[in-house]
């Protein structure tokens, strides 16, 4: 089933809501997210397969494009981008407004129809451009937190679904011998020796080093035993 419903408007978020969708799905399979125009199959019946897939939902996102406030659609009962928030509202899904651009204000509840208003009351995430690396992110890492099933069960078992932004996570399996480092950023010499493929004694230190090599076992003094 899907995941997360992603809602939005053909001409003022059609854009951001194919972003959105093939993220989900390089993240977590075609499965993960319902697009209208991706999910509903020909000879299916539009309005309850949208109504369906917004029950099988866990969270809807409502992509928020620069006329999305003002679309004269919004104040029509029968518009599907009212019906699916709504419906959402209804069955106690939470819905998340998606900005679109980086001066995207946001909802403000007197713009809005009455029904909507409580839109303007949700905390927001925001997509730009500019920013697409690092947002993307930000939603993904966001919606796993929200809908942990959204990651593989390894994942979930170590809690590490998704890697916050600008976070490092490393493994080292296998057998090790010596101290394992780990780092970030390296700027300018390190400090000290590495070495690498050696074979033989190796002395990094200071002073001097004495080396000795034997054919054989040396003869130990005999203890009487």
């Amino acid at each position: 089933m899907p995941d997360v419903f992603i809602n939005y408007r053909t001409g003022d978020g059609d854009y951001l809501a194919t972003i959105l969708d093939r993220e989900l799905s390089h993240r977590f399979g075609p499965a993960a997210g319902f697009r209208a125009s991706k999910s509903i199959k020909p000879g299916q019946k539009f309005a309850p397969e949208l109504l369906r897939g917004v029950r099988r939902s866990s969270v809807l996102l409502a992509v928020i494009g620069p006329g999305w406030a003002a679309s004269p659609a919004l104040r029509n009962e029968e518009d599907w981008v009212r019906r699916e928030i709504l419906e959402a509202f209804d069955c106690g899904i939470p819905v998340i407004p998606i900005l679109s651009g980086r001066r995207m204000e946001r909802l403000r509840g007197e713009d809005l129809p009455a029904p909507l208003a409580q839109l303007a009351e949700i905390q927001s995430l925001r997509y730009d451009n500019q920013n697409a690396p690092v947002d993307l992110d930000r939603i993904v890492a966001e919606l796993v937190e929200l809908v942990p099933e959204l990651a593989p069960s390894g994942q979930r078992e170590r809690g590490a679904a998704v890697s916050q932004p600008g976070s490092v996570h490393n493994e080292v399996t296998g057998g090790t011998q010596g101290p394992v480092f780990q780092g970030r950023d390296f700027t300018g010499d390190v400090g000290g020796t590495v070495i690498k493929n050696n074979s033989g004694p190796i002395h990094a230190g200071k002073g001097d080093q004495n080396n000795h090599h034997y054919t054989h076992a040396p003869k130990l003094p005999d203890d009487g035993r």
